[in-house]
C-alpha cells in the first residue's frame, strides 16, 4: 500500500503495513517508511 511519508516528502510503499480501527471508528493503514523509518499513516479501508 502507498502512504506519504512527511520526513521524505514522496509517496512510498509503506513497510509492515497493519490496518487498524482509530477511536473514531474509521479504518486505517499504520506502518513505517522503507527509506527513513518514520512511522506512516493512511486513512481508509486497506
Amino acid at each position: 500500500m502507498q502512504g506519504y511519508c512527511v520526513k521524505c516528502r514522496a509517496s512510498r510503499e509503506i513497510q509492515g503495513a497493519e490496518s487498524i480501527t482509530m477511536k473514531n471508528g474509521r479504518p486505517a493503514t499504520q506502518g513505517s517508511c522503507p527509506t527513513c523509518s518514520t512511522k506512516m499513516f493512511k486513512i481508509g479501508k486497506a
